[in-house]
């Protein structure tokens, strides 16, 4: 896989190499709150200062946003790597499993590259832009669902903001009633993956931050699958919150048809 900006097998590497520090049990157990149902690890902060070192040792010129220094003012048309050192904290702390690693390259509005790794199962997620979507080294595709009935959905609980918890599980409960089942990983970056791998047919959140979507969302697009805001037509930018849908094509317009369900609810 090739990228005019990077060496990609080298900024893949280097995302592997943060291994060493998410298997410290000490770091993982030196927990911090930074608000209702949020948590910072030790691992967090040091997967962190460890990518952000060496990425700007090697790429001087590439700016830097990360989860833990939340504080940014990008240039729309800047360079910057997007990280979010450990996406699925709360996992981590509870021995789940299902925490990557994810890292975007942003370039004058796109994202060019993006990785997401999984230390627990050994899985690379990779795509830059033009040139597919893999997985150790195996290209994947989303899935080929038509429609609701048969798909899979994962979704997300919003469980920094319960207050939204009524509006959003009445919508969620009429897509549970239209689709197969759902799924709850508690990782973004990975249930995007999953969507762009055929292994879930459709994934929405409300009010993701760009570390959680910037490297999956480039990802699933390579994969052949669509993702936007919850307003149809919207995209994503990247360097602002926002909801995000993700879907294989056969399934999104029964998704927004929903959706517009859940806002014309919300009028009456």
């Amino acid at each position: 896989m090739k990228h005019s900006t990077v060496d990609v097998d080298e900024v893949k590497k280097l995302v592997c190499a943060a291994d060493s520090i998410i298997f410290d049990e000490t770091a993982v157990s030196d927990i911090k709150v930074k608000g209702a149902a949020d948590y910072v690890t030790r691992v967090d902060l040091a997967v962190q200062d460890f990518l952000q070192r060496e990425l700007l040792a090697k790429y001087p010129a590439i700016g830097f946003i990360g989860e833990e220094k939340e504080r940014f003012c990008p240039d729309p048309d800047g360079s910057y790597w997007i990280l979010d050192p450990i996406d699925g904290t709360t996992n981590l702390i509870h021995h789940y499993r299902m925490s990557a690693v994810s890292l975007g390259l942003y370039e004058k509005g796109k994202i060019t590259l993006g990785i997401v790794y999984n230390p627990f199962s050994r899985e690379v997620f990779t795509a830059a832009a033009g040139q597919g979507a893999y997985l150790n080294g195996e290209k994947i595709r989303a899935s080929m669902a038509q429609g609701l009935s048969d798909a899979l959905v994962a979704y997300g609980s919003s469980p920094y903001e319960k207050e939204r918890a009524h509006e959003l599980f009445v919508l969620y409960e009429r897509i549970f009633l239209h689709c197969c089942d759902f799924r709850r990983s508690g990782s973004a970056a990975l249930d995007l993956c999953y969507v762009a791998c055929g292994r879930q047919d459709a994934y929405l959140e409300q009010n993701l931050k760009p570390w959680d979507y910037a490297a999956g969302a480039l990802i699933l697009e390579e994969a052949g699958g669509v993702i936007g805001t919850w307003e149809k037509g919207q995209a994503l930018s990247f360097l602002e919150n926002a909801d995000v849908l993700a879907a294989a094509p056969g399934v999104e317009e029964e998704l927004r048809k929903l959706l517009e369900w859940r806002r014309d609810e919300m009028k009456m």
